[in-house]
Formats: structure tokens, sequence, C-alpha cells
């Protein structure tokens, strides 16, 4: 596995090597240098509670994530994870270390622009591959197989794979994990998997399965509070590393010198994950049940509505699903419609760089009588607009 040349892995000074041996033996060294005003009786009174972190709180917060993911079946020690503030953190810190100025990541399109705009800033290219709907979402493996081998695929370092997809609600099926594991392996491209949606299940095929602790080929699996609790202003997210032994143990100390630079967890905010993930299980079933219960409603809405012009696509989960109008209505002009005479503003389908016109993304997280009347607006603004 190649990695970037942007993280410097020089070997340390003799005092820093002092210093770690020191600490291996348990001896705690004075510093003339120690500028940190807490160890220093200068603690602000006005403000006590900033002052008030344990000085070990993201290790012990790394050692709670890990005693959670165990409960529910993964296998990742303290050591795997590294916590940051947000899964679009962890993209920019993964093309740091996997990725150098004119590289390539392969991402899934349908898809949320936030990766595009990520690497852009990196200096770095995405290259789209296209899921594909036949009844169902797929992965053409082909395709990826194609862009691996062509005239870019020395400079894909990395393919993202988000379980399930934004908004397609699709997960990677157990099929095609195996062969993109395989792929991956053999063009030494490492797997970064966006699963912050993944226990939001909705309409799933049998097999589907994290790809969090995948040992086939180096692989990052990304997830975080935002989803977990429901609550966006959580910016907790982490990375789990996982894949063959040696190119694990290449990526952590690489990943270590990025995370010693940015510092980019708060102790203040690190001691309060433990509590934050005790109340994870039940807010994630309380969301779950939202949007099942939407996803019902939105069936039976279609299946009654008389005109029958509006469907759904299947969506394995997530918190939005795709509904597909009729082509012959402009996007812009469906929403547009919608602001002007319900006051409702929504996506259509060309935001996520849907191939053809006619969709409309919405969301299952609203009240019911709310969602409902979401619906109820595009049916009757499709209706209208159809005449």
């Amino acid at each position: 596995m190649r990695f970037s040349s942007r993280v410097d892995i020089s070997e340390p000074n003799p005092i820093a090597k002092a210093e770690a041996e020191a600490k291996a033996n348990g001896i705690t060294l004075g510093k003339l240098n120690d500028s940190n005003p807490t160890k220093h009786a200068l603690a602000s009174e006005l403000l006590p509670d900033i002052y008030e972190a344990e000085p070990r709180g993201q290790r012990y917060a790394r050692e709670a994530l890990a005693a959670f993911l165990h409960e529910q079946g993964n296998t990742a020690t303290a050591d795997d994870l590294y916590i940051l503030s947000s899964t679009s953190e962890a993209y920019s810190w993964l093309i740091k270390l996997l990725c150098n100025a004119g590289d390539a990541v392969l991402a899934p399109k349908p898809g949320y622009p936030l990766i595009e705009s990520i690497a852009r800033l990196e200096c770095v290219d995405m290259i789209e591959y296209q899921q594909r709907f036949d009844g169902s979402w797929y992965i053409d493996v082909a395709e990826l197989r194609e862009a691996l081998e062509g005239e870019d695929g020395g400079r894909i370092r990395a393919l993202v794979l988000i379980n399930p997809n934004n908004p397609t609600g699709s997960y990677v099926k157990a099929s095609e994990r195996e062969a993109i594991v395989r792929l991956c392996h053999d063009h030494e491209v490492a797997i970064i998997a966006d699963e912050v949606f993944y226990d939001y299940d909705l309409e799933p095929f049998d097999g589907n399965a994290r790809l969090a602790g995948e040992t086939g080929t180096l692989t990052f699996a990304l997830d975080g509070f935002s989803k977990t609790l429901a609550a966006p202003h959580a910016k907790v997210g982490w990375i789990q590393v996982s894949g063959p032994a040696a190119e694990v143990d290449e990526a952590k100390r690489r990943l270590d010198v990025v995370a010693d630079d940015y510092l980019p967890m708060s102790e203040i905010i690190a001691k309060q994950i433990p509590a934050m993930l005790g109340a994870a299980a039940a807010q994630t079933a309380r969301v779950r049940e939202r949007v099942q219960t939407n996803l019902a409603a939105l069936h039976t809405m279609l299946d009654d509505d008389e005109q029958g012009m509006v469907s759904v696509l299947r969506a394995e989960g997530g918190w939005n699903v795709l509904l597909r109008v009729p082509s012959v209505l402009d996007e812009n002009e469906l929403v547009l419609s919608m602001i002007e005479k319900h006051g409702i503003s929504g996506q259509p389908g060309y935001f996520f760089d849907m191939t053809s016109n006619g969709y409309l993304a919405i969301s299952l997280l609203p009240e019911p009588d709310e969602f409902r009347h979401n619906v109820q607006t595009v049916l009757d603004t499709v209706s209208t607009m159809i005449g």
C-alpha cells in the first residue's frame, strides 16, 4: 500500500526518543518548556468547568468507544480508533494520508457533493463511478475495475463506499463487497467506508454488513454522533482502521502524525463521550422507528393516489428516499412551484448528480403529520403541473 509523501514520519530526534523511553518506563519528566497554564495554578475561577478535563480524556473516550463497538460485535481496539470533530474532517485526514496532489479518489454518483469538495481542497481529483438502478441500486464492479486499470488507475489511491448511500439508500451487497475488497487489494487501493447511516435500515436485502473491521484490504470505516444520536451539532466522528496487519500498522503510524498536528478533539468534549455512547442505542432506535413508520406511510399514500404519477425508489437504509416524478416536469420548476404555492422547498435529483431528470429527495425524519403534509404537497404539485 502506498501512502502520501505529505505526512512526515522521519525518525524523532534524540530528545524525543529519550522522553518516550522515560514515559515507557513510568518516569515522569519535568519540562523546562511546559507552557500549559492549567499546570501552573493559573486556571480561571470564572470558568471552572473547562479546566476539569481528564488529561487522558481522549484515551478514555477511545476505550469507551471500543467497548461500545464490542457490544455490536465489532472487535476494534482503542488503538484502532481515531476520534475527531466530524466525518468531514475524517475524509480530509484520509486524503492527506493516502494522496499526493494530483492523485485521485473514486466516489459514487448519485452521491452527496461533500466528498468532491473536500478532495478539491486537498488538491486531489474525484473520479465518479455510477451506481446503477434496476429495481434496486447496485455497484457496477466492472466499471470500478475499468477505472483502476485505465489511464487514471495509477492516480487512484482510495475508493469511497457509502454504506448505505445517501441519497439512494443502498447498502453494499455481500457479492459486491467480496469483489471490491479483492479488487482494491490487488490494486493497492484503500477503502474509505462511510457508514454513518448504517443502523437505519428500511427495506434491506439479506447479507448486508458493515465494512468496519474488514481485513482483506486496508479499510477506514467512518461513523459519528451526528447520525447515531441524530444530533447534527454533536460534532464527534471516528475512524476505525483495519486490514492486513502490516498496512494497518503503517497507516496508524502516519495517522498518529496527522492527529498530533491537528489536535482534533477537545478534552472537554472527549470526557462527555462515554455518556453520549450510553444514550446512543435508545436514540438510534427512536429515529429508526420514525423513518420506518414514515416510509410505510409514504407507500400507503402513493398506493392510494389516484393519479399514480409519483413513485418511490426502493431505499434499503438511511433517512432519505428518492421520489420518481414524471420526467416531463422540469425539476427546478417543480420545486419552485412548491415554494411559491405551498411554502415548501426541496432538493431535486440533479443536486446529487442523478443521470436523468425526474427525481426529488424527501426526508423521512419529520413528525408524521408534517411528513404526510410534505408528501401530499408533492402529489398535489405534480398533479397541478401535469394538468
